[in-house]
């Protein structure tokens, strides 16, 4: 049975990866997260990504990405929230106090618990309309009635580790030690960039 979909399964780990490495919020998420706190940050937030994906993979199996392709206001709905969010966190940075000295900044401002890591990489996936759209793309276009639901998870499982590889090594990358010495004087400018590039983000999810 596997063999009989190796070609669909072929252009969903394609799709999947070019959606994983397209620039977009999650991208700029794990950037901060790693860039800003530490390498930690970055790869826990990567795993929040990965767990958001089997979110958007339940309800796809249950359907409701049908009920949302049909619904625009149901769309609408998760756009907007996702846009909020990004405008929150995008503001925090933008707003943000430049420190005198690096010991005088907050703990808040130097650290982040793993909860906050893994929880702003699932909310930044949850919710991306680009994600939601995505798996509608997936399971209303490639997927049929006929599709059997292992293989369904097999799409899923594709997916959901495409970003979390993919996520990983974006964290790895921007958390180098080289980098990390490099950026330590522009730091509170790398704050204020990534704080617009989410507000961006947001700005172009609701126009």
């Amino acid at each position: 049975m596997f063999f009989a979909y190796f070609p669909t399964i072929s252009l969903v780990i394609g799709i999947a990866t070019m959606m994983a490495i397209s620039p977009g919020q999650d991208f700029a998420m794990i950037t901060r997260n790693s860039l800003l706190y530490s390498r930690r940050a970055g790869v826990i937030g990567a795993l929040g990504i990965f767990a958001a994906i089997w979110l958007h993979v339940a309800y796809s199996l249950a359907g409701i990405a049908v009920l949302i392709d049909q619904s625009p206001l149901l769309y609408n709905l998760i756009k907007y929230a996702g846009a909020i969010y990004l405008l929150f966190l995008g503001a925090r940075l933008l707003l943000a106090k430049k420190a005198q000295d690096t010991q005088q900044k907050s703990s808040e401002s130097i650290s982040i618990s793993d909860r906050g890591a893994f929880r702003a990489g699932f909310l930044s996936n949850a919710l991306n309309p680009k994600t939601t759209l995505f798996f509608l793309t997936i399971f209303t276009q490639i997927v049929t009635p006929e599709t059997p639901y292992s293989i369904q998870f097999v799409f899923g499982l594709i997916i959901a580790l495409a970003h979390l590889l993919w996520f990983s090594l974006v964290a790895l990358f921007f958390s180098s030690a080289a980098l990390a010495i490099q950026i330590k004087s522009i730091r509170v400018w790398i704050e204020r960039v990534m704080g617009l590039c989410l507000c961006l983000f947001a700005a172009k999810l609701i126009v």
